[in-house]
């Protein structure tokens, strides 16, 4: 059997269609993705082939993807993780005999193998995306193929080197950033609180994340005035991250990309949750643990606190994330 993925646009739900390759097991799997999240497919054991769709988020881009579908031939299922319907037209154009994938954008038509997605059946990600790899119905294997992501010490020492850093001190990453939306993202000052922490117990500390997260970075390094705390954020390309992240001895973060990359490398994680649900999306390494306030108003999974007030996240006290530390 040779099965392509279609892969997912964002980093974290990447990482978690781990779980689906290994289900996979004994076929030739290759993976489609978008630029964004491409190069964690090579770091996937039991991928064969990435290939890249170079289309803009939101973008329908029907050459591009006729062009693509055209060069993606002798595949005999394709596995559609995305819901929308512009994610379904590759697998159509290569024509793929086998298409399959949830109901999504009503994709009848572009879809042949589709699905009614229970989501009380399958209310973590990881389960609908193994679902798919299974016969409609088929009982989920037990326990759980958690998301495994294999790192480069070589990349990490040239990562390192570019930077100016070193592994003389043990290594804290805090990573403040939420692509979702700020109702992910733990306020900076209480990062800030956390990393004085952690460098009076004489570790290092990374600020870790995307350009979009050097504001916040920023900020936690002037809060914290002094000592050895490093800015990251929009320095280092994704493996890049992925590489450093290895090196660390443990991560803080919010739910977030980051958080599953860390999860999915074996390192320690202190993940903080608000507007968003462990039942969906928890961490999936051996050694993560959750910090959360649980309101009644939470989670509501949007991208903003819809009552104005964040109280999930702002009043989720540094004490808490330090005692797990």
């Amino acid at each position: 059997m040779r099965i392509l993925v279609v892969a997912p646009a964002w980093v974290g739900d990447m990482v978690m269609a781990h779980t689906l390759v290994q289900l996979l097991e004994g076929a030739e799997v290759d993976v489609l993705a978008p630029p964004a999240t491409a190069p964690l497919g090579a770091r996937m054991p039991g991928v064969s082939d990435v290939h890249v769709l170079d289309v803009g988020h939101g973008e329908l881009g029907i050459k591009r993807r006729w062009r693509v579908g055209r060069g993606l031939r002798g595949y005999d299922q394709a596995i559609v993780l995305p819901n929308t319907i512009k994610s379904a037209l590759v697998p159509l154009f290569a024509g793929i005999a086998r298409r399959t994938g949830w109901v999504g954008e009503t994709r009848y038509g572009f879809l042949n193998d589709i699905r009614k997605l229970d989501k009380a059946a399958y209310p973590l990600m990881i389960e609908r995306f193994m679902a798919l790899g299974l016969p409609e119905g088929a009982l989920l294997p037990a326990p759980y193929p958690k998301p495994v992501l294999k790192n480069d010490p070589a990349n990490a020492d040239r990562a390192l080197r570019q930077l100016g850093l070193n592994r003389d001190k043990a290594v804290a990453v805090l990573c403040p950033g939420a692509e979702f939306g700020p109702a992910k993202r733990w306020p900076a000052r209480h990062y800030a609180q956390v990393a004085r922490h952690l460098l009076a117990e004489g570790k290092q500390v990374w600020l870790m994340g995307s350009p979009k997260d050097l504001t916040d970075c920023q900020s936690i390094q002037a809060d914290v005035a002094d000592g050895d705390l490093h800015v990251l954020a929009g320095k280092t390309s994704l493996l890049d991250a992925v590489d450093l992240i290895a090196e660390a001895d443990v991560v803080v973060c919010n739910d977030s990309g980051l958080m599953h990359v860390a999860a999915a490398l074996g390192v320690s994680v202190v993940a903080v949750y608000g507007s968003t649900s462990t039942e969906f999306t928890p961490p999936l390494g051996d050694d993560a643990q959750v910090v959360r306030l649980g309101l009644d108003c939470s989670p509501c999974f949007q991208r903003q606190c819809p009552l104005g007030h964040l109280n999930c996240l702002n009043d989720l006290a540094p004490e808490r994330v330090i005692a797990c530390l």
